[in-house]
């Protein structure tokens, strides 16, 4: 078994099936090929790389043979593989440029085929494969009017871009798990395309005193899940988001919040197709002490008053489906079952997701989904799949 095979689906079967052209053209972003190629096998993808010339300064062939486990293109022949991938009938589903210099995209966009990168991506275009560009250059190169104009000719043309990250007076090629996303998102079934989906993660903060808080237990962890998953739907995502532990994806547009009353203002000003809410929203919170409560003069008393109802309000900014969640700690599943449907009803949401604190660990988790017709759907495992659980409950409703 050759190592690619051997990673080939470890993390999803998303690309199964997919077959990428992998185009890698001169920019030192070109060392990232090889991690790149081994995130997208890990998704199942069946990934053939070629190299310019100029990348071939950069990179040995060698290594990307042994990350993908296919020979790797440096020079056109007589077996006219760019005709078996990309001419009319070819196998491949994308053609990926990443890193892709100004340069290369100049080329694309105005016809010159003079690289083997170039000529693979110009009988893409002329048989309606799709091309997804990562660029890498120096910010001065990527803001000359002349790149400019070719990226948006590209852009009518119907090529992707994947916004590069701007440092270091560089529009470096953007993070690798960014490029994996836009190619699941690409590749996807783009069932919830053109919907606005919002996501509020995380879990609301409220001041005792100007230093200390009451808050949820709470990572963010499924909530930005759901969001990673709906943009790979295709879905135009905003994610607002609490206190949490795990890592934003940078692909993705949020806003913060702290408190819940912070949270009921943004969500008066909502405009959504789709809302889905795991975030943990305090039902009670202080009044808050000027300064910081003085903590030797013995025991202190707070009063909780109740907090607003997020998911009322948000009943009436969502258009279409609304899903809330409803967690419990030491609630047998009949107790739980009973709490979420009393949810349900109390705020129309369309779906609640209940679950019990005490089965959630690390990145895995169970949930029940429920609906408003007494259906229900249980799931335990990672988050990541709990996630495509909930989404497929929201576009096809739960079985039975």
């Amino acid at each position: 078994m050759i190592p690619a095979d051997r990673i080939r689906g470890a993390k999803s079967h998303k690309l199964q099936g997919k077959t990428i052209v992998l185009g890698v053209t001169g920019s030192i972003a070109a060392v990232e090929t090889v991690k790149l190629a081994r995130e997208l096998i890990r998704h199942g993808a069946d990934v053939h790389a070629v190299l310019s010339r100029d990348a071939m300064g950069i990179l040995h062939p060698n290594a990307l043979q042994f990350a993908t486990g296919h020979p790797v293109v440096t020079a056109l022949d007589g077996s006219m593989h760019y005709l078996e991938m990309c001419g009319t009938d070819g196998k491949a589903d994308l053609v990926l440029i990443a890193p892709a210099t100004s340069n290369t995209i100049s080329k694309i966009a105005n016809g010159f085929d003079d690289t083997t990168v170039t000529t693979y991506a110009a009988n893409a275009l002329g048989s309606g494969i799709p091309i997804l560009l990562a660029p890498a250059a120096h910010e001065t190169m990527m803001k000359n009017p002349a790149v400019v104009a070719n990226v948006r000719r590209l852009k009518e043309m119907g090529v992707d871009f994947i916004e590069p990250r701007w440092e270091e007076d560089k529009a470096k090629m953007a993070d690798l798990d960014a490029v994996v996303a836009r190619v699941l998102r690409r590749l996807g079934p783009g069932d919830l395309a053109g919907k606005r989906v919002l996501v509020i993660a995380g879990a609301t903060v409220e001041p005792i005193d100007d230093v200390r808080v009451i808050t949820n237990r709470s990572t963010g962890a499924t909530g930005l899940e759901l969001a990673k998953a709906a943009f790979e739907h295709g879905a135009d995502v905003e994610l607002w988001l609490g206190r949490h532990e795990a890592d934003v994806p940078s692909w993705i547009p949020h806003k913060t919040f702290e408190t819940t009353s912070d949270l009921a203002t943004l969500a008066e000003h909502a405009e959504a197709d789709i809302a889905v809410v795991p975030a943990a929203v305090a039902d009670f919170a202080p009044a808050k002490a000027s300064g910081k409560v003085p903590s030797r003069d013995g025991p202190v008393t707070l009063r909780l008053e109740p907090t607003p109802k997020i998911l009322h309000v948000l009943r009436k900014r969502t258009k279409g489906v609304l899903v809330g969640f409803k967690a419990e700690a030491g609630a047998n599943p009949d107790q739980l079952k009973t709490k979420a449907i009393g949810l349900l009803k109390e705020a129309a949401l369309d779906l609640v997701v209940a679950n019990d604190v005490a089965r959630v660990k690390g990145d895995s988790t169970a949930i029940t989904i429920l609906d408003r017709k007494g259906r229900e759907e249980t799931f335990d495992g990672p988050k990541a799949l709990a996630a495509e659980r909930i989404w497929r409950a929201v576009l096809h409703g739960l079985p039975g």
